[in-house]
């Protein structure tokens, strides 16, 4: 009997390595398999960059080749469909980059106090209904956002500044900083929730207030995050076309704060219909304006947040 059991032993510990074994060569091959998973949806990510970005120059390209770079970077008359067509686009350019830096102005102060309150001030049942408003108004439609903005906003800025029509560029900055709030608050509250407590508590004890604390302690250590919120913020106004079109007037002119304007992208949806030729070339080298202008804000942006995180 004795013998049998010993005979038994090691077929069992040979069973046991085989399983071992075995479990090992699924385990690398599930490490494979995803791994190339993540390389091909990395990969993708790449080649829609590189492919959008070709299909931007191909088909922007040309029309600025023909019009003049410098005629439709500088050129302030926008006439695609006159005798003698003119496409300067420099009032759209100067009313998109006016438009994105008012509602920053705007909507950064606002979004971060906001984000403070309800991070580290708000009660906790206040918390709750503050934070579940903040993601309604990101999902709101843009559309909803313009139709507000043409029953309230319009009129209102009609009725204080004395005008015919509030649609103007004060009412589109006023629209995107309310579009930037929900990006900017939840990233930033984010943020100053995964300061470690530590610092918040050392604070504390060395005789700081709470409002101390937050301004010298939490939000410098956060700042990394509430950069990322602001940058992507910044992406989402200057890239809003549905609620400006709805609000800005329309019209190319040099911005104005109480006048009349059109931004890049609200020129490209409203012509692209009908447009043909030179001119729908010309709408595309929009487009690729618009597209190398928020590269080229990203890498700055990016740049800045490097910075910060090496100080």
């Amino acid at each position: 009997m004795s013998e049998k059991v010993i005979a038994a032993q090691p077929a069992k510990a040979s069973a046991a390595s085989s399983d071992i074994l075995k479990n090992r060569r699924n385990k690398k091959m599930v490490e494979t398999v995803f791994e190339a998973i993540f390389i091909i949806c990395a990969l993708v990510a790449v080649i829609s960059v590189v492919v959008i970005t070709a299909y931007m120059i191909i088909s922007g390209g040309p029309a600025i080749g023909e019009i003049g770079i410098k005629e439709f970077l500088l050129g302030q008359e926008w006439a695609p469909t006159a005798s003698d067509p003119k496409f300067g686009i420099l009032p759209m350019i100067l009313s998109s980059i006016y438009g994105t830096f008012g509602a920053i102005l705007i909507g950064v102060p606002i979004g971060l106090l906001s984000s403070v309150f309800i991070a580290e001030i708000a009660p906790k049942r206040m918390r709750k209904v503050l934070r579940a408003a903040v993601e309604l108004l990101a999902g709101i439609p843009s559309v909803i956002y313009g139709l507000i903005g043409m029953i309230v906003i319009v009129p209102l800025v009609a009725e204080i500044f004395d005008l015919a029509l509030g649609m103007c560029l004060l009412s589109a900055i006023i629209i995107l900083a309310i579009m930037v709030l929900p990006t900017i608050v939840n990233i930033s509250e984010t943020s100053l929730k995964a300061v470690p407590r530590e610092l918040t508590e050392a604070s504390l004890a060395l005789g700081a207030t709470q409002i101390q604390t937050i301004f010298k302690v939490q939000i410098p250590a956060a700042r990394s995050g509430i950069m990322t919120g602001v940058v992507l913020g910044i992406g989402r106004a200057v890239g809003e076309t549905m609620a400006v079109i709805m609000v800005a007037g329309n019209v190319v002119n040099m911005p104005e704060l109480l006048g009349s304007v059109r931004l890049m992208t609200t020129g490209i949806v409203q012509e692209m219909s009908y447009s043909s030729g030179l001119h729908r070339e010309a709408l595309f080298a929009i487009g690729l304006v618009l597209f190398v202008f928020i590269m080229i804000l990203n890498f700055i942006l990016n740049t800045v947040l490097k910075k910060g995180a090496k100080e």
